[in-house]
């Protein structure tokens, strides 16, 4: 299979992403390219450390550089402040310096973490992304967002740090559950929703093959998203305007994990629930045809994530919900803003949505509990 590549144009900040089906055991020669030999730290989770890990440091050793590993429990729930100190420790008694870099072996929860290791640590120090999930090989790797959580609302403390590569192995992806896979279409289907109405038909039409791995249509897919997310990056990098269209589906979404802990909803699946709302508000605020949000109700239904939220407290549940945007970062003046469709493939961002009209939407999708 041949290395796919996606660049992006960021003045000193430029970068390449590395798209194929054995990445990993050109680790060690892709960073000699961009990077000296020197101490490097690979941070991976519970699952993807003792999966990859040694792998990874051995094309590193054989490249050079002198690898020592920090393991993070796996699950959103360790994104947090304590986490970072430990890694920030660990990064000392290793005696990493400027010039050191950091990996990010793992998918979204590993590789915001490691960033804004890398952003903060001796006041920034370079890294480079290893996604091993699809959700972070097509999104969250892609694009110098890092940040962790706190209490009170996901993603609240990061800052924008671009990687010095980002290598995507088709190979990895064969160690997801059917539902982490899922998750990752989740943003796949975004992107078609905001950017390319062609590749939502294309994902319509293969969606079959990726939903079995097939790995030369799952490498399309990737490069597809990553082109989108590398044009839009590169022309609004720190989400000033444009860049905004990104989180289509995510306003909601976070309220939803939240609101359930990181645990009964994933990522992926509450963004998925969170663009069927956009696009049901869509309907309502800038005339989004009633047959487009069938069709990525569909496709987000054939790739196995949930459509509905089911509860005992249906209005509690909803008045959760709603305060739970509020706390989003793109709030303003109390104000929740949410990037709304126009049509497949052309969006809007920074739209507000009246409160009455949110509520009562939301009650087509929060259920009770049948008893």
């Amino acid at each position: 299979m041949n290395i796919k590549k996606v660049h992006l144009p960021l003045a000193d900040r430029s970068y390449t992403i590395f798209i194929g089906s054995e990445i990993l055991p050109l680790v060690g020669e892709l960073c000699r390219e961009v990077l000296p030999p020197q101490n490097c730290v690979i941070v991976g989770d519970s699952n993807t450390l003792p999966l990859f890990g040694e792998k990874c440091k051995t094309s590193l050793t054989q490249a050079g550089y002198n690898v020592s590993s920090w393991e993070l429990p796996a699950g959103e729930t360790s994104k947090n402040l304590t986490n970072l100190a430990r890694l920030y420790d660990f990064l000392v008694e290793s005696r990493l310096e400027r010039k050191s870099f950091l990996i990010a072996l793992g998918g979204g929860v590993v590789g915001d973490l490691t960033g804004f290791a890398a952003a903060t640590y001796m006041r920034g120090i370079p890294f480079v992304q290893i996604p091993t999930t699809l959700l972070s090989q097509v999104d969250s790797s892609v694009g110098g967002k890092t940040a962790v959580n706190l209490p009170g609302g996901k993603n609240l403390v990061g800052a924008f740090h671009q990687p010095k590569r980002v290598l995507c192995d088709m190979k990895l992806l064969s160690s997801l559950s059917q539902k982490e896979l899922s998750c990752g279409l989740s943003e796949v289907i975004k992107y078609g929703v905001i950017l390319d109405a062609g590749f939502f038909a294309w994902l319509e039409e293969h969606l079959p093959e990726l939903l079995s791995l097939d790995t030369e249509l799952m490498a399309e897919t990737v490069r597809r998203c990553c082109e989108l997310k590398a044009a839009v990056t590169t022309e609004d990098e720190r989400e000033s305007g444009r860049r905004a269209i990104l989180n289509f589906g995510h306003t909601l979404g976070h309220a939803i994990e939240q609101l359930y802990q990181y645990n009964t909803f994933s990522h992926g699946e509450a963004v998925a629930l969170g663009q069927l709302v956009a696009c049901r508000l869509s309907e309502s605020l800038l005339g989004f045809p009633r047959e487009e949000t069938r069709r990525v109700a569909n496709l987000l239904k054939s790739s196995k994530l949930p459509v509905t939220i089911h509860t005992d407290n249906v209005p509690a549940t909803i008045d959760q919900l709603i305060q739970g945007t509020q706390r989003d970062k793109k709030t303003l003046a109390g104000d929740p803003k949410f990037v709304l469709a126009e049509q497949v493939g052309k969006v809007n961002f920074g739209c507000s949505v009246p409160q009455e009209l949110l509520r009562e939407t939301l009650r087509e999708f929060v259920q009770k509990i049948e008893e």
